[in-house]
C-alpha cells in the first residue's frame, strides 16, 4: 500500500557496532532531514524492513548498522522497497560493513569493506582504534565533478580508517582513495577503490560514502556536504 500523502518519510536504521556511534552520527542529521520536509521515524532494529506497508511509503532510508546480521524477511523487504523505490543511503560500516552472512545485501550495495590498513606494522601497535587512522586523500573522479553530490567539491584529506573496498563496476563512482603499497605490506602496488559512490537498484537509487567513521569525520565539511547531497540524491 504505497501513500498518497505530500508528507516525505525518511527512516532512519541504526545499531551493530557501537565504535562508529550509529546514534550520535545518525542524530546529527535529524535537523537536516527535518529542515527538508522530512518526517523522520528512527528504529534501533532492522526489524522494521519486513513492514512492507510502511516501507511503501518511505522515500529515503539512512540506515548505519555495522556487521551484525539480518533475517531473511527484513533483507527480502529491504531490496524490494529500494526496487520500488525506497533510496537507501549511508556512510562507513553501517551501510559497506552490513550483514556479512548476506550475499544479497552485498549485491544490493556494491561495495563491501575488506580492510582498513594500520599507520604501522601490527606489532607495533597499541590495539587502540587510532591504529588505523592513516592520513589518505579522497579524489573526486575527474568525470563525474559535476554530480550533484561531488559538484564544487575539491580533492580533500582525511585522517581516519581508509577502507579497502570490493565492489563492482555496475557503480557509478564518484571519489576514489588509493592505499599505498608500504614496505610491511602483503601488497605490492597501490590500490585504488571507491569511497563514494552512487547505485540504481530497480526504480531505487542507492548511496554510499566510506568516510564516516565516528562522529568527528561527518562533522567534516566535505564529508557532511557529501552525505547530505547523497541522502537527498537517493530521495524517492
Amino acid at each position: 500500500m504505497t501513500t498518497t500523502s505530500s508528507t516525505k518519510r525518511a527512516l532512519v536504521v541504526r545499531g551493530g557496532w557501537t565504535g562508529h556511534q550509529p546514534v550520535e552520527t545518525t542524530d546529527s542529521f535529524l535537523p537536516f532531514l527535518a529542515e527538508h520536509g522530512y518526517e523522520v521515524r528512527v528504529e534501533d532494529s532492522t526489524a522494521v524492513y519486513a513492514d512492507a506497508d510502511y516501507l511503501a511509503g518511505v522515500d529515503v532510508i539512512v540506515q548505519t548498522v555495522t556487521m551484525s546480521t539480518i533475517e531473511n524477511a527484513e533483507l527480502s523487504g529491504l531490496i524490494a522497497a529500494v526496487a520500488a523505490g525506497t533510496g537507501l543511503a549511508g556512510w562507513h560500516g553501517g551501510i559497506a560493513d552490513s550483514y556479512r552472512n548476506s550475499s544479497d545485501y552485498l549485491q544490493l550495495i556494491g561495495g563491501q569493506f575488506a580492510t582498513h590498513p594500520p599507520k604501522a606494522p601490527r606489532a607495533e601497535l597499541a590495539g587502540e582504534a587510532a591504529d588505523n587512522f592513516v592520513r589518505h586523500t579522497i579524489d573526486i573522479v575527474p568525470e563525474r565533478a559535476d554530480h550533484p553530490i561531488v559538484a564544487g567539491l575539491a580533492d580533500f584529506e582525511l585522517t581516519t580508517e581508509q577502507y579497502w573496498v570490493l565492489s563492482d563496476e555496475y557503480n557509478d563512482v564518484l571519489a576514489t582513495t588509493t592505499l599505498a603499497a608500504r614496505d610491511f605490506d602483503p601488497w605490492h602496488r597501490p590500490v585504488t577503490c571507491p569511497a563514494i559512490w552512487t547505485r540504481q537498484w530497480g526504480a531505487g537509487r542507492i548511496f554510499v560514502s566510506t568516510p564516516g567513521h565516528e562522529l568527528a569525520v561527518v562533522d567534516h565539511p566535505n564529508v557532511r556536504t557529501v552525505i547530505e547531497r547523497g541522502i537527498l540524491w537517493a530521495s524517492r
